[in-house]
């Protein structure tokens, strides 16, 4: 997991080889538009995933989804920010999250990390550097380096959902939205914020 954090670490950096465009081609605005919907909808389901946990007396898991919703918050505004520096205006419908049980509430979480993690960001991160932008490629990376960490944080909650009932403290980059539940590490893995700048979130 380390190595691949590593890699995302690494792509992360702005990509100088690039030229900087003043506008954005339409598949990148169009994929940019796509993933700050995505991630402003998850921001909101996961709020609410969190208030059924905590209904359920899974205060572990409430804090998670109270991590992932801040870190889905932070990708929404690093998406934002690039579509207006392209000229655009951020777009989004938000729709009525679905809540169901806390163990159902969290394999829906799996599923839309995993999808992130394997197919979304990874084609949107091919359009962006086949349209040369920089800028969309180091939003995508951030958020793909996160969603990767979500689905290993959501999947050990599945498993372990039992113990998830005790309180726990989740560390959430406030740059790039990277999460971890114990960051052994001196600065964020994705974006090199030091770690004493991250938010705990309960």
């Amino acid at each position: 997991m380390r190595t691949t954090l590593a890699l995302l670490a690494i792509a992360a950096v702005p990509l100088l080889s690039h030229a900087q465009e003043n506008g954005s081609p339409a598949a990148t605005m169009k994929n940019l538009q796509a993933a700050y919907r995505g991630e402003s909808n998850a921001h909101q389901r996961y709020l609410a995933f969190a208030q059924k946990a905590d209904e359920e007396e899974y205060a572990g898991a409430a804090s998670l989804f109270r991590a992932a919703a801040r870190a889905e918050e932070i990708h929404a505004a690093n998406h934002a920010a690039v579509i207006r520096k392209l000229g655009g205006v951020p777009d989004v419908q938000l729709e009525e999250p679905v809540v169901r049980s806390t163990r159902e509430n969290i394999e829906v979480a799996i599923k839309g990390e995993t999808y992130e993690r394997d197919q979304m960001y990874p084609d949107f991160l091919r359009q962006a550097d086949s349209d040369g932008n920089s800028e969309a490629e180091r939003t995508f990376t951030f958020a793909l380096a996160a969603e990767t960490e979500h689905a290993i944080l959501f999947q050990n909650a599945l498993d372990n959902l039992e113990s998830f009932r005790e309180a726990r403290v989740f560390y959430v980059c406030p740059v790039c939205g990277f999460t971890a539940s114990d960051p052994q590490f001196e600065s964020c893995p994705s974006c090199a914020t030091p770690k004493e700048q991250f938010e705990q979130v309960r």
